[in-house]
């Protein structure tokens, strides 16, 4: 059996948990997710812990085990307690503003850019140029960020552009300089 698949989610006590044969929703301080399971996988409620099982070894049972838990276990981790990214915007006269639940951003395009976030997700501008994307839906989370940073990736020469905090940009070598023939 799957390592990851075996092991069990424990519940915090401000959980609700609601489980259909092909549905699991779950509903805490934070928000309420839901998501499909597919057949094959079941979930079962025993003692504030959820438990992932598998009807069979085949491999597409097999597939979807560990991935299932994971995900279960994600879906309780957001309600519970959130999840964040955040990036950094670094080049001279780039910045973000926060206009109301949206977010202005001017990266050098001759127009500022704004994105509003989908329900669900926080966006909030922090000192020092950084944007941080926060909510219960880890998947979603990513998706935003992800979008955000599309906005103007770091470029390899200067490294200007939106990047994930910490996130390392391999840099080029410019254009050799008094080079003659």
């Amino acid at each position: 059996m799957s390592r990851i698949g075996r092991a069990p989610i424990p519940l915090p006590a401000n959980v609700q948990v609601e489980i259909t044969p092909e549905r699991v929703r779950v509903k805490g301080p934070k928000g309420e997710l839901e998501r499909p399971v597919p057949a094959g996988i079941s979930v079962v409620r025993e003692d504030g812990l959820l438990r992932v099982t598998r009807a069979s070894d085949a491999p597409q049972h097999r597939a979807l085990h560990g991935l299932m838990r994971t995900l279960i276990s994600n879906m309780v981790t957001g309600v519970t307690e959130g999840f964040q990214k955040r990036l950094e915007i670094q080049g001279v006269g780039y910045r973000a503003q926060q206009l109301q639940n949206a977010v202005v951003i001017q990266v050098g395009y001759s127009h500022p850019v704004e994105f509003a976030p989908p329900p669900g997700i926080q966006l909030a501008v922090e000192p020092g140029n950084r944007i941080v994307v926060s909510g219960a839906d880890k998947e979603l989370v990513g998706e935003i960020a992800a979008r955000i940073r599309s906005i103007r990736p770091p470029e390899p020469y200067k490294g200007k552009g939106i990047r994930y905090l910490g996130e390392n940009v391999r840099r080029k070598a410019g254009k050799a300089a008094g080079k003659k023939r």
